[in-house]
Parts: C-alpha cells; structure tokens; sequence
C-alpha cells in the first residue's frame, strides 16, 4: 500500500446491473482498498443499489443529456477528479469514451472475451460461435480505441461440450476473478 494504514483509492464506471460492481463491494472493498464512488451514465442501472448499500458515492451523469461524447466525458472526468481516485475502473460500463477522458483518466476495463478477438459489444457471443477452442476475459488499459488498450492480463476457458448458457457462465465468474486479479496487478505496480 502506498501508505501506512491508507487503503488505495478506486471508482468505477458501470452502466447496468452492477454484478462486477457488487463482487467488488463484497470483496475488496473496505480490506483491500476503498471505493471512493460508484458512477453511472444510466439513471435505472441496478448497481446504484449496491453502491448505496456499501455506502459508497454515487453519482449519475446522464449520457443521454450531453450533445456530444466529448461534452459527456468533460463532466465524467470533472466528477472523477472530485474524488481523487488512484485508479478508475471500468466494469460493464457502456460508453466508448473519447481522448477527453482518456488522455486524463488512469482507468483500467473488463472486457468478456480473449482481445484482440472480439472488441466491443456482444462478445461473448461471438466469442462462443468462433472457431477458436478457448474464450476468456481481458483486463486493458484504458484507451482511446474501443477495446484496444494495453493488455494487463487475461484468463481463459474451454469451449468445448459447453452450452452457450454454460459458457455464459463460466465467462461471467471468470470475469469477475480477472477483475480483481487486474486491480490487485495495477494498485501492486503503482504503490511501488
């Protein structure tokens, strides 16, 4: 840690139910390190609950009234900043942000298949109709390339005999470990 007693400091971006959001409130959070804010483009996603009942801030920044991307991720970024965050991580957040946000954000994103396969939305089901015998998850670099940040690290499944619903599954609890893998990787190199 990078310093006695003082737990590193995240936030996270989601869009939607929040499951990635909640594993890390039940497993990080508080031990590990602290989430200082829970941030939302989507005033209905399910993980403010999460949020709220881990006490952590939140804040929704409705994407649909900005004019723009970039006009979007000027307030995104002005929001982080509050909180002085060492770390942004993105977990099912749905936006493609523009340089506004990643030339001054230090963020990190889940993403659920093996990149560079399968970059944006709808992976793991084309992840599973591939013709590769493994899928997975990434955990990247932010940047201003949809999907396409420097790789910190992947985890990989077989394919073979699964459903999809199966493979669904097998994809969504790896994902989750990976994420904390990928957090613990880059609070470990940015406290030294």
């Amino acid at each position: 840690m990078n310093q006695k007693n003082k737990l590193p400091r995240i936030a996270i971006l989601f869009s939607g139910a929040g499951s990635n959001l909640k594993y890390i409130l039940e497993n990080m959070h508080g031990k590990e390190l602290e989430v200082v804010a829970a941030v939302t483009n989507n005033p209905e996603a399910g993980g403010i609950l999460y949020a709220k009942e881990h006490n952590v801030s939140v804040e929704i920044i409705d994407s649909k009234q900005f004019k723009t991307r970039e006009d979007f991720d000027r307030e995104l970024v002005n929001s982080l900043k509050q909180y002085k965050p060492e770390l942004t991580v993105l977990a099912g957040f749905m936006r493609i942000l523009t340089p506004v946000f990643t030339e001054n954000i230090r963020a990190i994103n889940l993403h659920p298949s093996l990149l560079p396969r399968h970059k944006g939305l709808h992976a793991i089901e084309r992840s599973y109709d591939d013709n590769y015998p493994t899928g997975g998850a990434t955990i990247h670099w932010v940047s201003s390339e949809l999907d396409g940040g420097e790789i910190i690290l992947q985890r990989e499944i077989e394919k073979n005999g699964l459903s999809f619903e199966e493979y669904d599954q097998k994809v969504r609890r790896i994902e989750k470990e990976a994420l904390i893998d990928g957090i613990r990787k880059v609070l470990a190199l940015s406290s030294k």
